[in-house]
């Protein structure tokens, strides 16, 4: 009886089960990679089973290609929304930084899958049709900021676009994937609230010093003055 329900939701909500199918799936090939995830533990955590699984979205290497390109998507999706093309070069570069760093903090299962990629040298990835289409016009978004900016004066040097982003991402991508070693190193939490603010302040600092001429000094935020005890009284 349960699993005639279940197909009936299944038809009633492909779409659906879908979604549930490649949301499962993120989470668990994140967590355990490609090699160590299992279709039984994907299947059970979206509600359906193998058969629905492979009608959806194929086997086991087609769902993962699948999921990392929704994962792609995702974040270019969400990069095209910053408006980037309507602020001020400074503050444009600016906003890509903060959003790369908040959404590299808040989508740790997209590092990992990124990790568990490299690994396998790309190869899931140069088997997609899609991937190098979204990122067209992204990269040309940060062309076009970078052209504005050395057009009005604001920056010295009109860089490569894929090589400024890869330089921002790696900025982030470095610390995030190595706070736990980097704090054991240097005696800091460096995923404190305090550290992670440090850390957008210092990577917006250092790109826009390099981009301008300028000193990072002259980007360096102020940070608020601490309260001092009151002296005491003399008795």
């Amino acid at each position: 009886m349960a699993k005639t329900r279940r197909n009936q939701k299944w038809q009633r909500d492909p779409q659906g089960m879908r979604l549930r199918i490649l949301d499962a799936a993120k989470e668990e090939f994140a967590a355990q990679g490609l090699a160590g995830a299992r279709v039984d533990r994907i299947a059970a955590k979206a509600g359906a089973n193998k058969r629905m699984l492979y009608y959806h979205v194929g086997k086991k290497e087609e769902l993962y290609l699948t999921v990392l390109e929704g994962a792609y998507e995702k974040i270019r999706v969400e990069e095209r929304g910053l408006n980037l093309e309507h602020l001020d070069p400074p503050k444009a570069i600016g906003r890509l930084i903060e959003f790369t760093w908040n959404y590299f903090l808040s989508n740790p299962e997209f590092l990992a899958l990124l990790n568990t990629e490299n690994l396998a040298k790309a190869k899931h990835l140069k088997r997609s049709t899609k991937v190098k289409s979204m990122h067209s016009p992204f990269v040309e978004m940060i062309r076009m900021v970078v052209r504005r900016g050395v057009a009005s004066g604001d920056f010295v040097v009109a860089v490569d676009p894929v090589q400024l982003y890869i330089s921002i991402a790696a900025l982030c991508f470095f610390y995030l994937s190595n706070s736990a070693t980097l704090s054991v190193i240097f005696g800091r939490d460096l995923l404190s609230e305090e550290a992670r603010d440090e850390r957008l302040d210092h990577m917006i600092a250092l790109v826009l010093a390099a981009l301008t001429g300028k000193s990072l000094a002259a980007f360096a935020r102020k940070k608020p003055a601490r309260m001092s005890a009151p002296a005491e009284q003399p008795a």
